[in-house]
């Protein structure tokens, strides 16, 4: 459990709510927010030519701006996806057969495989993006009733808030275990005793998980909790919606002519 695992499970807060583009943003219904981000994933996805994919990358970077989001925070938490994929994107030059760019160790690196590798960085970012301005700035208990709102299964929208609520409750758990590790003397090593001992902690992490969510579970049945979600808020379109969804569906119609224009 690390934690920029923690991090990135915490909403982002636009710097100036008050008054411009994020006062819009957040009167917005999540649910229409919630559909615009997958309706841009999908298309930016679909798309395949670098200036459609470039474009597509400038209306999330123009998107990031206009809601005054904390842009090193947003940024840094981009770089932790981008650290998930660097190494396929790195690879991809060396595993796509073309023209050759130049040979390293006996493996050409070809111009094809380059542009794929591109290609794949500006979807996983542009939809990274948005997805962090739209869905990220939502509270997580907003998302959930939104998610259970457009008929997503109830077990599914259980399942994330639980996990959102209790990843850093885990962590703290994995710090303490770290601790007494430490204060017993523990150094890391690469020998059988070093691997034995993490094998050990998690298992013991394991073990205390499932005893917290038979507690928390005790708890939430003393409390009435009958496997339902009670919803607190009412969510109804209103015109900005509307007026939302008609610009977002426009930018990914230009973005789709610009596509097939190109291709």
């Amino acid at each position: 459990m690390s934690h920029s695992f923690s991090q990135a499970a915490a909403p982002l807060d636009p710097a100036t709510p008050s008054g411009g583009f994020p006062a819009v943003l957040e009167r917005l219904d999540p649910r229409m927010r919630i559909a615009v981000a997958c309706l841009f994933a999908v298309v930016t996805v679909a798309l395949s030519g670098l200036p459609a994919l470039t474009a597509a990358l400038a209306c999330a970077l123009l998107l990031l701006l206009m809601a005054r989001l904390p842009v090193r925070r947003t940024l840094k938490r981009v770089a932790m996806m981008d650290s998930f994929i660097f190494f396929m994107l790195a690879l991809l030059p060396f595993t796509v057969p073309g023209d050759a760019i130049f040979t390293l160790w006996g493996f050409p690196a070809t111009w094809q495989g380059l542009a794929r590798a591109v290609e794949i960085g500006l979807t996983a970012n542009a939809v990274v993006l948005v997805l962090l301005v739209l869905v990220g700035t939502l509270e997580p208990v907003t998302l959930g009733h939104a998610l259970y709102r457009m008929k997503v299964p109830e077990t599914l929208v259980h399942l994330m808030m639980f996990n959102i609520r209790y990843v850093e409750v885990l962590r703290a758990e994995y710090l303490r275990l770290r601790a007494a590790m430490k204060v017993r003397g523990f150094r890391p090593g690469t020998n059988w005793h070093s691997y034995r001992s993490y094998g050990y902690l998690v298992g013991m992490m394991l073990v205390r998980a499932i005893d917290r969510s038979e507690r928390v579970l005790a708890a939430m049945k003393c409390r009435g909790f009958t496997g339902r979600m009670m919803l607190l808020q009412d969510f109804r379109l209103g015109a900005a919606d509307w007026r939302f969804a008609a610009l977002a569906g426009l930018a990914c119609a230009a973005l789709l002519g610009l596509d097939m224009t190109w291709r």
